[in-house]
């Protein structure tokens, strides 16, 4: 009786799965996997769509320091402000906050530990990732981002 209940919680532990696991989300701009490898460079691709990682220090953006808006390199949602960038010394473009609604997190386990996955809200592409290791005077948040899912667009004054 005690290995049927051992075995009856294991299963209902590891087959549960929250709404950040579900992999059919859909979004306001849903394009198949060839329409975005044509609209997308390959290092884009990699990163938007699959989840990837570009290398540290490897984004010009990294250094940026001008005023305007980050958004999202595929499909142009405006996801972060130039105000709220910092430099967190890790080689990838850092924000202490994004653009309320127009980022969506999920928990994603690809390291074998739960980290917060951060992606545009409006067609899914992957962004980076959310740390509590962010400046304590704002928010306390780091958005680690990858500088190829960004666009950046400069303030016209």
């Amino acid at each position: 009786m005690k290995y049927l209940c051992v075995v009856i919680i294991s299963f209902l532990v590891f087959s549960c799965k929250g709404n950040a696991q579900k992999k059919d989300q859909t979004y306001k701009i849903s394009k198949s996997e060839q329409e975005w490898k044509s609209e997308l460079s390959p290092e884009e691709f990699y990163v938007l769509r699959k989840k990837g990682t570009e290398p540290a220090f490897s984004s010009e953006l990294n250094d940026n320091h001008k005023k305007g808006t980050y958004v999202c390199a595929a499909c142009k949602t405006p996801v972060f402000k130039s105000e709220n960038k910092f430099d967190s010394g890790t080689g990838w473009p850092s924000f202490d906050r994004e653009i309320k609604g127009n980022v969506a997190f999920s928990t994603d386990y690809d390291l074998g530990y739960g980290r917060t996955e951060e992606h545009c809200a409006v067609c899914g592409g992957h962004l980076g990732h959310v740390f509590d290791d962010g400046p304590r005077e704002t928010t306390g948040k780091r958005h680690c981002i990858n500088g190829v899912a960004l666009d950046f667009i400069p303030d016209k004054n």
